[in-house]
């Protein structure tokens, strides 16, 4: 079994920032993706950015330039700086990652969510 838990949620103004962290454990072989999508009141859950085994990044045009998502292949954690937040960051956030467990299989697992609410 494979588990993510999150951390770094809360309430921040606008301008300001907050750090999400995800920690993936349980039966790994390697992370192939980490990503982090979000999902505002009355909304379909969006892709917000991902970062691939290899180290490459993208991200959703609405965050590029003011999140940036790093990982940490040794402890299997992976982190999302957002900065310059706005309200319209408002949501729950979830990570996610794509997962080759014992088997040999490629899996997706989820993340239990985080609220971030940007409000003055």
């Amino acid at each position: 079994q494979v588990q993510l838990v999150e951390s770094g949620g809360g309430l921040v103004q606008p301008g300001g920032s907050l750090r999400l962290s995800c920690a993936a454990s349980g039966s790994i072989f390697s992370i192939h993706t980490m990503a982090w999508y979000r999902q505002a009141p009355g909304k379909q859950r969006e892709w917000v950015a991902v970062i691939i085994s290899g180290g490459s990044t993208n991200y959703a045009d609405s965050v590029k330039v003011r999140f940036t998502i790093s990982k940490d292949n040794a402890k299997n954690t992976w982190a999302l700086q957002m900065n310059s937040l706005k309200p319209e960051d408002t949501a729950v956030y979830y990570c996610n990652a794509k997962i080759r467990v014992a088997s040999g299989q490629y899996e997706d697992y989820w993340g239990q969510g985080t609220q971030v609410t940007v409000s003055s």
